[in-house]
């Protein structure tokens, strides 16, 4: 038996040659749980590099999201005594606002330089070795944060979150890619959510650490940017030891042997023909591109949804309001009534709770889906803002009531991290083709942080002028974000490149130069011409195994 191939029906009806299973394989009642088997086999080797890059990047991210919001009056004291040093007078209440809302939201802007230095680093150096420089802004980040009391200068640990968030920049563009170029698309989902997973570790750290038992004290709270270096310098001296993204090194640097070498540590196995094989399909396409431009991808008519869409979830990712959220926690708890001592304690469970839902969505996005965890969490989220916003509103009329603000705040976090809080990154890596990926990450991060910075800018007056009612701005947006989806999304899940581009091309009412001619290369690749997709070929690639 053990040459018999494997089929499964595609999205047409068709018949598609999947795998050619082994002697083993054909002995098992279950083929497809004997996949599924072998996929786990390999698996580990995945996750270890997921794990290790994730901790030196995404949790880096998530921690600097939440470490600002214990030491908040402590810090403000620290600008105060500092202004007064210098003018003779006290800072005045509104430009004590304004600077830290500057200290906050300059994290956002920072993170917008590092995701346009992408694109650049990421041509020469790779996925791997990009994450390995961006450590460089994370532990300078740190020193200038950590030592600004000392220095008696309140701009290095506003010039430290700017570089902090250059290094969160690069981290959530680089980290994306090298994970999505090393899965399979059988848990190319699960593993992408390890960059969500590892986001809500790091804010749930930045909460416990921050409390007074612990970093969240007078004498203490510099520490808390100092802990930075520990991710970092693991990062540093562990990543070396795991390959780089094999898909790079075949479509970028034309290292055939490199590559081969990459998918058997990621596979643990030897033979990596068939895989090799299928990448290859695609590098046959992909080797006479030049990576496409910003501008490019934004004038391509046949990704043109896919661009949009990635603009949407962005957009909404940011603007829907958990950031917010989670850089005023302490004064949103503060407006609820809830007595300054337990303040730390219950700030701490909505880190706990965030976890809790991203490990969730991991388990489950690979049988439920991408879409359904995507609008499910965004119409779910302006539901309990809608409610939130009611108990706020509320809250002196009974003791009880800010009780139930806390449990609305939960909720909230709950359905953000159970979907929107990862899937935008994995959608990024699936919508695009190679030589597309950079530029597609470059305006997914570029959207972003500029909808970051927004809100970290702007949320303190929203919440001054709106009082309890600033979080139906974030329900409207969660609203339209769901209904959007809900049009215009199709699901990606255990989907190829090919097959998710075919999925957009009726809406885009274009089809990629090569699918126009029905031959897997035309004459525009004699012609020179910079944006053909790969997907013709590799649809040509799976025809021609049609059992």
């Amino acid at each position: 038996m053990g040459s018999t191939p494997l089929v499964k029906l595609d999205s047409t009806g068709g018949q598609v040659m999947v795998e050619t299973p082994t002697a083993e394989w054909s002995h098992h009642p279950d083929l497809e749980t004997a996949r599924i088997g072998l996929i786990q086999e390999w698996s580990c080797s995945l996750l270890v590099a997921s794990f290790v890059g994730a901790f030196g990047s995404s949790f880096l991210y998530g921690y600097n999201l939440s470490v600002v919001n214990a030491p908040t009056p402590y810090i403000k004291a620290f600008y105060n005594e500092t202004w007064k040093r210098r003018h003779g007078h006290p800072i005045d209440p509104d430009t004590l606002t304004l600077l830290w809302s500057v200290t906050v939201s300059i994290f956002a802007i920072g993170g917008l330089v590092g995701t346009l230095m992408v694109k650049m680093i990421g041509k020469f150096l790779g996925r791997k070795y990009t994450l390995l420089v961006n450590n460089g802004f994370a532990i300078s980040a740190a020193l200038l944060m950590a030592c600004s009391p000392q220095a008696g200068a309140f701009e290095m640990l506003i010039v430290g979150r700017f570089i902090m968030g250059i290094d969160g920049g690069i981290a959530l563009s680089a980290l994306p890619m090298y994970l999505s170029e090393i899965s399979p698309k059988e848990i190319r989902g699960s593993l992408g959510q390890v960059t969500a997973i590892f986001i809500c570790i790091g804010v749930f750290t930045g909460q416990l650490l921050g409390l007074p038992e612990l970093l969240g004290k007078e004498s203490t709270w510099p520490y808390l940017f100092g802990v930075i270096v520990v991710p970092a310098f693991t990062q540093l001296v562990s990543l070396p030891f795991l390959p780089e993204s094999p898909r790079y090194l075949l479509f970028e640097k034309h290292n055939e042997a490199g590559a081969t070498k990459a998918l058997q540590t990621f596979l643990a196995k030897e033979d990596v023909s068939q895989e090799m094989e299928e990448v290859l399909a695609e590098s046959q396409v992909q080797r006479n591109l030049r990576l496409v431009s910003v501008l490019e991808l934004l004038r391509a008519a046949f990704v043109r949804w896919q661009v949009i869409t990635v603009i949407v979830t962005m957009a909404c990712y940011q603007l829907c309001g958990l950031n917010a959220i989670w850089f005023y926690t302490n004064s949103i708890f503060g407006k609820a009534g809830i007595p300054p001592e337990k303040i730390p304690y219950i700030t701490l469970s909505t880190g706990g709770i965030e976890t809790l839902a991203a490990v969730f969505s991991g388990l489950v996005i690979e049988r439920l889906g991408r879409r359904p965890l995507l609008i499910g969490g965004f119409g779910l989220m302006a539901f309990f803002f809608g409610i939130l916003t009611i108990t706020l509103t509320l809250q002196d009329h009974a003791p009880w009531i800010p009780y139930l603000s806390i449990v609305g705040i939960l909720a909230i976090i709950a359905s953000f991290c159970s979907g929107p809080g990862g899937i935008p990154f994995i959608l990024t890596g699936e919508f695009f083709q190679q030589s597309q990926r950079p530029a597609a990450f470059m305006i997914a991060g570029t959207v972003n942080w500029l909808s970051n910075f927004v809100v970290g800018l702007l949320f303190p007056f929203i919440q001054k002028s709106l009082d309890t009612y600033c979080f139906l701005v974030f329900a409207a947006v969660c609203t339209a974000g769901a209904i959007y989806l809900y049009f215009v999304l199709p699901e990606t899940k255990n989907r190829t490149y090919a097959e998710i581009s075919q999925a957009f091309a009726k809406k885009n009412k274009a089809h990629p130069p090569e699918e126009k001619t029905g031959s897997a290369v035309t004459d525009d690749t004699m012609n020179g011409r910079p944006e053909q997709g790969s997907s013709s070929m590799l649809d040509n690639y799976i025809k021609n195994r049609i059992v």
